[in-house]
């Protein structure tokens, strides 16, 4: 049996480029590739899209990244895939809770006043 790589080579390997949907444990993420395909009967253009399982072995993508995945040989029951490349990382706010005294802090009502100088009065003569 031969192969059609040369031992030193690796064969060309499918790539695709999707967005991570979900961060399923340890390594692992699922990245949905959408694409658009012509109903079979109407011809009318629908949106479609696939959910790959991706091995992600620094844990380096979060949900929303743009990323290039690579086939790859079963790394386990239902990954097939693996993180080539970081495209576009997630324009994401890191997500801090407000309690109600940080915005009473924040926003002036009648009892705290937004400028407290003392006003020195004139003594009437």
């Amino acid at each position: 049996m031969s192969s059609t790589a040369t031992p030193g080579q690796r064969s060309a390997r499918r790539t695709q480029i999707g967005f991570v949907s979900s961060r399923s444990g340890d390594k692992s993420v699922k990245v949905t590739v959408a694409y658009k395909k012509p109903h079979p009967l109407y011809q009318k253009v629908v949106n479609r899209q696939t959910v790959l399982h991706v091995h992600d072995e620094q844990n380096e993508t979060k949900v929303g990244d743009k990323v290039e995945v690579m086939e790859t040989r079963p790394l386990s029951r239902l990954k097939r895939w693996r993180v080539v490349a970081i495209v576009q990382k997630a324009v994401t706010t890191d997500a801090v809770a407000i309690s109600e005294t940080d915005v009473a802090a924040t926003v002036p009502t009648k009892t705290t006043k937004a400028n407290p100088a003392p006003a020195e009065s004139a003594p009437k003569a």
